[in-house]
């Protein structure tokens, strides 16, 4: 059975970049009648917090991505012990006892030399003895993993075929001075012990296949299979990042953003299509092809994800929205204005349209709203109202298109556009009506 991971650390909000990998994840596991796990990432106990990781479930779970199975890597630290041992075992892992700014200026001087900076295996060379001085002297060492053999190779679903030359990367470190196991090493562990068949990320972790590739193999997994889709941008071109708050999924909610709008977005910008709406999460996994997705890079602002908003809430029955709409707004409310709103939040100030103080206008038109008071029939009233009265305040004064109507829309609302005056018209009453045409 398929099997894909969506793999957090839990350092801060997620953002729209890391939604999107989520939710690619997720519908390839619908899609294929899989299985999604969902996996905090949190060896970094200095910069993970609870309150973090609670905040990923939830906005996970607003964007309407469920998972199947939940894992934590702190919960795991045995199997990556295990692992460790196999990988010194094996010979594949080995200690290194440079400091941070003895392997910079190793860098550097590679660097001045025209040569790569790749580290050159130093700590292989080392006795028993010169450990030993080592770590009497208080320095604990860090851990690589020697990389050997041919280059790895895959065929990427998204990138297609790909490989990595090995000859141009370090051995990576594995297992920091402390003793915690670093990403690369954890993730490794996590997918072939717990059977993900596909790594589904961003092209940012492209580097990290052939190391990956390699550790499977020394830890006796089968290869996964690997799709590393683009990396979305802001409207900048800019790359996201949860620690500046980038477009992070709590202030779109905040801001008042249907979660189905944004999946559909980022769906449809990832393949690269055009901004269709998706009624509901089966549309979505339908919609969903993985074959689709390329390699350039998707932009995105709040402009793009206000108009796919609107354009949602366009369509949405008042049963879809009644238990989020305000007290008092009822479905002939929300029949009549949702074609003219971007977000729900401002369905309030509708309703003090309607039934409430529109903001007031000058009163520089007062003959034709005279005239247009004295035309106002009976009630009751229905859509049909509008253009019956209109009509004879037409004939009346002479006044028609932006003449006869913009004066009314001010003196009625308050707004030069807005809903359907028909539809308006009923909700705000004779009373109301006259009351703000005789205004002064």
């Amino acid at each position: 059975m398929t099997l894909v991971r969506f793999a957090p650390s839990p350092t801060g909000r997620l953002h729209l970049g890391n939604a999107f990998i989520a939710l690619v994840n997720s519908l390839f596991a619908r899609k294929s009648g899989g299985r999604f796990l969902l996996r905090l990432d949190d060896t970094d106990q200095e910069r993970s917090t609870s309150e973090f990781a609670a905040a990923i479930e939830a906005d996970l779970a607003w964007l309407g991505i469920r998972w199947d199975d939940f894992a934590r890597q702190s919960e795991r630290l045995e199997r990556y012990d295990a692992a460790i041992e196999r990988l010194k075992k094996s010979g594949r892992l080995y200690a290194c006892y440079e400091t941070p700014e003895e392997l910079a200026l190793k860098r550097k001087a590679q660097l001045t030399a025209g040569k790569p900076p790749v580290y050159d295996r130093a700590a292989l060379a080392l006795s028993d003895a010169e450990k030993s001085a080592l770590e009497a002297q208080g320095i604990a060492p860090h851990w690589r993993f020697k990389l050997q053999g041919d280059d790895p190779a895959w065929t990427d679903l998204v990138q297609g075929d790909s490989h990595i030359q090995i000859a141009s990367m370090s051995d990576p470190v594995l297992i920091r001075a402390d003793g915690v196991p670093l990403y690369t090493l954890a993730s490794v562990v996590d997918d072939g012990e717990m059977g993900v068949t596909h790594i589904i990320r961003g092209a940012d972790h492209i580097s990290n296949t052939g190391v990956q590739l390699q550790l499977f193999a020394a830890l006796g997994f089968p290869p996964p299979g690997f799709a590393h889709l683009p990396l979305i941008s802001d409207a900048e071109g800019q790359g996201l990042s949860k620690r500046i708050g980038s477009l992070s999924l709590e202030s779109l909610r905040d801001s008042g953003l249907e979660p189905l709008a944004i999946a559909s977005l980022l769906l449809r910008l990832g393949q690269g299509e055009p901004p269709e709406i998706c009624a509901d999460w089966q549309a979505l996994v339908e919609a969903f092809d993985i074959a689709k997705f390329g390699h350039a890079t998707p932009r995105l602002s709040e402009d793009d994800l206000t108009a796919m908003n609107a354009r949602l809430l366009h369509t949405l029955p008042y049963e879809a929205v009644a238990d989020r709409l305000p007290e008092g707004a009822d479905a002939a409310l929300w029949e009549a204005v949702k074609g003219n709103i971007q977000r729900l939040s401002e369905i309030p100030d509708w309703q003090r349209i309607v039934a409430g103080q529109p903001d007031s206008q000058p009163t520089a038109d007062m003959e034709l709203l005279d005239a247009a008071a004295g035309l106002l029939p009976p009630e009751p009233w229905d859509a049909a109202t509008w253009k019956g009265w209109t009509k004879s305040v037409q004939e009346a004064t002479g006044r028609k298109g932006k003449a006869l109507f913009l004066p009314l829309r001010l003196a009625l609302t308050g707004r030069e556009h807005g809903p359907e005056l028909a539809n308006l018209l009923p909700l705000i009453g004779r009373k109301r009506v006259l009351e703000r045409l005789c205004r002064r």
